[in-house]
């Protein structure tokens, strides 16, 4: 008899440590599943425009609540450029300017990204082309989204259009950055 209640003693502990750790693999799982972070990208080609030979590939990554922008670009000019987000996804005239103005969906005055006075969305800046006219550009921030509901951040359907010259971040509406000798349109 002892025996029996013995037996019936270790079997109610067996079943009592297997609920304890079925429940602590689920509270692990569920722990795991709360610190996944939901990364998306995408991945465009630049086109030439305007009797340049200016080409490359923009990607866009968002994690955590920041976009990163990579452009790898090839065929410039050496020295300084303008980059910007422009108004539309559209590439199909010769010169870029299908793509419209630069995005500006706060309607503030052209910047500096940053400025007290205002900026743009699309107000990326300038960067610099090697002395064999290649060029990468990084850009991060917290006020772009990809295809979120917020107009004011999503960056899906815009444009990316690489100037022949720099931005002098005063001139408006634009910053007399010249020609458009690059562009792709961000579509999902």
């Amino acid at each position: 008899m002892a025996l029996l209640v013995a037996l019936s003693y270790n079997c109610k502990e067996v079943k009592k440590e297997a609920q304890e750790a079925s429940e602590d693999v689920e509270a692990a799982a569920e722990e795991m599943k709360e610190e996944m972070v939901e990364v998306e990208t995408i991945k465009f080609k630049m086109e030439p425009k305007s009797d340049s030979k200016v080409t490359g590939d923009v990607t866009f990554t968002e994690e955590d609540g920041e976009v990163r922008m990579t452009a790898v670009l090839t065929g410039l000019t050496p020295g300084e450029h303008a980059i910007h987000l422009h108004d539309k996804a559209d590439c199909s005239s010769d010169d870029g300017k299908s793509t419209g103005g630069h995005w500006n969906p706060t309607n503030t005055p052209h910047g500096k990204w940053g400025a007290t006075e205002g900026y743009h969305k699309g107000d990326i800046g300038n960067f610099t082309a090697d002395a064999d006219g290649n060029a990468t550009v990084e850009f991060a921030t917290d006020e772009w989204c990809i295809g979120c509901d917020d107009e004011t951040k999503n960056i899906v359907g815009k444009g990316v259009i690489v100037h022949q010259g720099v931005d002098d971040f005063t001139s408006q509406p634009s910053g007399a950055a010249g020609a458009r000798v690059s562009c792709t349109g961000i579509i999902q």
